[in-house]
C-alpha cells in the first residue's frame, strides 16, 4: 500500500503545499553542515586562541604541580579546593573553544534556512516510533544515502589521518623526548593540518548532501493528482456548497425583485417569455430604473404581480427582448433605450391624464 501511494505521487508540489510544509518547520537541511562548522570552529580556535590559551594553561599547571607542597590535602574540603583551582585553569582553555563551537553551530543552521520558532517539530509523533517507518528510513533511499555518507566520511578520515600520522609520527615522538616544551606547538600544528585536510573532504560531502537533501525534500513533497484536486477544491470552495450559496443568492434577489414590482411604473413584456419592470419618477430625476426582469416563469410572475397591483403591462416583443440582454437590476436603462421608453411613459401618463379629465367632466 505504501509503495502504491508513493507511485501515485507523480505531480510536483503546489506552492500551498510547499508553504504549509515550510511553516511546519520541515525544511531541507544537511546533517553534515554542523560537522563542517565544528571543524572550521576548531581551526579558528587553534589559529586565533589555542596557542595563547595553551601557554597560559601549561604555565598554570606547571606552577601547580611543580610545587606540590603548597597544597596540603588532608580532607575532602582540601581536595575540592584543589579541583576547583584546576577546573578554573582548564576553563580558561575550554570556554573559548566552546564559544567557537557554539558560533559555528548557529551559523551552520542560519546559513541553510532562515530561523523560525516551530513547536510542531518537537511534538510527539507516532510515526517516529513506528517499526515500519523506521525500517523504511533504514532501507529506503534516505537510509542508503546516510550509509553512503558515513562510509565516505570513514574512508576519507581514515586515509587522511593515516597518511599524516605516518609522515609526522617520527618528528612528533622526537619532539616529545628531545624538548617537551615544543610538544604543544607540534600537536597544534599537526591538529591544524588534520583539520584542514578533513575539512576539505567534508566540504565536498556537504555540497553533495545539500544537493541530495533538497532532491529528497522535493521528492517527499510530491503529490498525487487526487491530492491536487482536493487542494483546489479547498482553495476554491466545495462546488456543492458554492452552488447552494448561488441558489440562495438567486432566491433572495428574486424575492427582492418581486417585492419591487408593485412600485414599478410600467412592465414591458413580449408577451410571455420576457418581462422587464421599470420605475420612473420625475422627482427622483434621471432615467428609468430597472426594478425586476425575468424570462419564462419569472416573467409570468412579474406580469401577474404587476396586473394584481394595477401596474401597466405593455407588450412590445422587440423592445423587451432587446432590453433584457442590456439592462441590469437596480440600474438605469442604457441610453439607446431612452427614446423608446420615454414614448411609452409619455403614452401612459397621457392616458392617465385623459382618464382623470374624462372622470372630472
Amino acid at each position: 500500500m505504501a509503495d502504491e501511494d508513493k507511485d501515485s505521487k507523480t505531480e510536483e508540489a503546489t506552492e500551498k503545499k510547499i508553504r504549509d510544509t515550510v511553516e511546519k518547520g520541515n525544511l531541507p537541511s544537511s546533517r553534515e553542515a554542523p560537522i563542517l562548522a565544528s571543524l572550521l570552529a576548531a581551526m579558528a580556535f587553534i589559529a586565533f586562541t589555542a596557542r595563547d590559551a595553551s601557554n597560559v594553561l601549561l604555565t598554570s599547571l606547571k606552577s601547580t604541580f611543580e610545587n606540590p607542597s603548597q597544597w596540603n590535602i588532608e580532607n575532602g574540603t582540601d581536595a575540592l579546593q584543589f579541583m576547583h583551582v584546576i577546573g578554573l585553569q582548564a576553563g580558561q582553555f575550554i570556554l573559548p573553544a566552546a564559544g567557537f563551537f557554539v558560533v559555528g553551530g548557529v551559523l551552520a543552521s542560519l546559513l541553510q534556512n532562515p530561523p523560525q520558532i516551530n513547536l510542531e517539530r518537537i511534538r510527539p509523533k507516532m510515526q517516529n516510533i513506528s517499526i515500519v517507518s523506521g525500517w523504511n528510513k533504514l532501507f529506503g533511499l534516505r537510509g542508503f544515502t546516510e550509509f553512503g555518507k558515513s562510509l565516505f566520511k570513514f574512508a576519507a578520515i581514515s586515509i587522511i589521518v593515516g597518511t599524516m600520522l605516518a609522515n609526522d609520527l617520527q618528528s612528533t615522538l622526537k619532539t616529545m623526548f628531545s624538548d617537551p616544551n615544543l610538544l604543544p606547538e607540534t600537536l597544534l600544528t599537526l591538529a591544524m593540518q588534520l583539520l584542514s585536510a578533513v575539512s576539505i573532504a567534508t566540504i565536498v560531502l556537504v555540497a553533495a548532501d545539500l544537493f541530495f537533501s533538497r532532491v529528497l525534500w522535493h521528492r517527499d513533497l510530491k503529490m498525487s493528482k487526487q491530492e491536487i484536486k482536493d487542494e483546489m477544491k479547498q482553495a476554491e470552495g466545495d462546488p456543492m456548497v458554492k452552488a447552494r450559496q448561488r441558489q440562495i443568492a438567486r432566491d433572495r434577489n428574486r424575492k427582492r425583485m418581486m417585492a419591487a414590482v408593485p412600485k414599478a411604473t410600467v412592465v414591458i413584456a413580449n408577451p410571455t417569455h420576457y418581462a422587464i419592470a421599470l420605475r420612473y419618477s420625475r422627482e427622483e430625476g434621471g432615467a428609468p430604473i430597472v426594478v425586476a426582469k425575468g424570462v419564462d416563469l419569472i416573467a409570468l410572475k412579474i406580469r401577474e404581480i404587476a396586473e394584481a397591483n394595477d401596474v401597466p403591462v405593455i407588450e412590445d416583443k422587440l423592445l423587451a427582448r432587446s432590453m433584457y440582454d442590456h439592462v441590469e437590476i437596480d440600474q438605469m436603462i442604457p441610453q439607446q433605450f431612452f427614446k423608446a421608453v420615454a414614448e411609452l411613459i409619455y403614452f401612459l401618463q397621457s392616458r392617465s391624464s385623459g382618464k382623470i379629465g374624462a372622470g372630472g367632466g
